[in-house]
């Protein structure tokens, strides 16, 4: 039970614990990790990656601050079922992380803000 691809740079200038977090995170709102997937427990991914169990145990600290995966003594972490906003405000404050969420990941492919708008029309028009 590991997480797929996950690869931590401990001489980058990102934190370990951040590199981890921000890797589950993108596999989660991608979903190759989906609701109910049980993370490996935090020693075992520390083992794997050559990390301190303490590194790990941060990272998902901030996932499940985040609300992106839950903890339970015995039960392991898992990821959790998608938030489903209950108010206007809510679901606005959502649709704008997921917004985020893209414009990061297009940033990351090289895209500008032409081929961003592209593609976002090109889907609505599907």
């Amino acid at each position: 039970m590991t997480a797929p691809g996950l690869t931590v740079d401990t001489a980058g200038p990102v934190p370990p614990y951040e590199q981890i977090r921000a890797q589950l995170a993108d596999l989660i709102r991608h979903g190759v990790l989906t609701p109910g997937s049980r993370l490996p427990p935090v020693r075992q991914l520390a083992a794997d990656l050559g990390l301190a169990a303490g590194t790990v145990a941060r990272a998902y600290r901030e996932l499940e601050a985040a609300t992106l995966v839950v903890s339970r003594r015995g039960g392991g972490t898992r990821v959790a079922a998608p938030r489903t906003p209950s108010t206007p405000d809510e679901r606005d404050e959502l649709l704008s992380a997921h917004a985020e969420a893209y414009i990061t990941a297009a940033r990351r492919l090289g895209a500008d803000d032409d081929r961003l708008i592209a593609a976002v029309h090109e889907r609505l028009g599907r």
